[in-house]
């Protein structure tokens, strides 16, 4: 099976003492974020956990742990993009990311580790020349450490709207303009270029636009077959296989003002304050009144002798 990370919370770059302790313990306990009682408690076993997929800005704190997940699969999705404080406060310097990446890489594989360039948005700052300048300067850096970036355009959620009110839709025309030549650059370091939940509007340029975390994605970065059992995208428009993120929302500390996953500052400063790195539980620990599931697991790895075909 696979579990995820990243999509609720940056855990790699704020909560790797946690993580660390939950695969030494061998379980994590996982609140539904719809109602909070319900709580889903997972083994983290390389017997039954094929793939741990994680989506981080910063990986450096998870570097000092990377023993305890040689047993496992990984899929290390690295967001790196160009916007400065005033968007991304708590991100550190791009610079020692990039070096951090071209490090991972060489720890995990390239087949495990893809760049995000995401999401994309325009502001007087932050032009389509910008944009270009940006994507041509990381690729280059990235050149030889990963074979796929991922991109995306800003989705004005409300949480976006209300954190981010200038922020702006990426119209079609920019949309195609920024695509296009994204792509190229993108091509001549090696990279082919999959867009995220962005339809196939960008297909007859050269963009994957079947997905950006699907099953083979999965089976490329572990180099075995995965008999996974059928599951939609979280939106209709994603292909991506998501499924049992250990994360909790309102909790990532980067305060990136395009985030869809935080509610405001105040909310992640104070779910920030009942973490314990000791507990099962991101946030907090076990309440009275849980309703404790054990969450059947099994490997999903096909046992057939293949030649795996990247």
């Amino acid at each position: 099976m696979i579990i995820n990370t990243g999509q609720r919370t940056d855990i790699p770059a704020f909560y790797s003492e946690w993580f660390a302790n939950r695969l030494k313990e061998g379980f994590v306990c996982v609140r539904n974020p719809y109602d909070p009682h319900q709580v889903s408690r997972y083994r983290l076993d390389p017997a039954v956990v094929d793939v741990i997929g994680f989506c981080t800005k910063n990986p450096l704190p998870m570097f000092p742990y990377m023993d305890l997940l040689k047993e496992y699969g990984q899929y290390w999705f690295i967001t790196i993009t160009p916007y400065g404080k005033d968007i991304e406060p708590n991100v550190p310097d791009k610079h020692l990311i990039l070096e951090a990446f071209q490090k991972l890489s060489g720890i995990v594989g390239i087949q495990s580790i893809r760049w995000r360039y995401d999401p994309i948005f325009l502001s007087d700052k932050y032009s389509i020349d910008y944009h270009f300048r940006a994507f041509e300067t990381i690729a280059s850096a990235l050149d030889g450490f990963t074979k796929t970036a991922v991109i995306s355009f800003i989705d004005l959620y409300p949480k976006v709207r209300k954190n981010f009110p200038e922020a702006k839709e990426v119209t079609k025309e920019q949309r195609l303009t920024l695509g296009k030549e994204i792509i190229r650059i993108a091509s001549a370091h090696g990279m082919i270029v999959k867009p995220c939940a962005e339809g196939d509007e960008l297909a007859p340029y050269g963009a994957d636009c079947g997905g950006c975390m699907r099953i083979s994605d999965y089976e490329q970065a572990i180099q075995k077959r995965l008999n996974a059992p059928s599951r939609k995208g979280a939106r209709a428009e994603c292909a991506c296989y998501l499924s049992c993120d250990i994360g909790a929302y309102n909790t990532c500390k980067h305060l990136c003002r395009y985030c869809y996953a935080n509610a405001d500052p105040a909310k992640v400063a104070a779910y920030s304050r009942l973490h314990d790195p000791k507990s099962p539980f991101l946030i907090g620990n076990y309440l009275e009144g849980d309703l404790i599931h054990d969450v059947p697991q099994k490997s999903w790895i096909d046992q057939q002798p293949t030649l795996f075909v990247d």
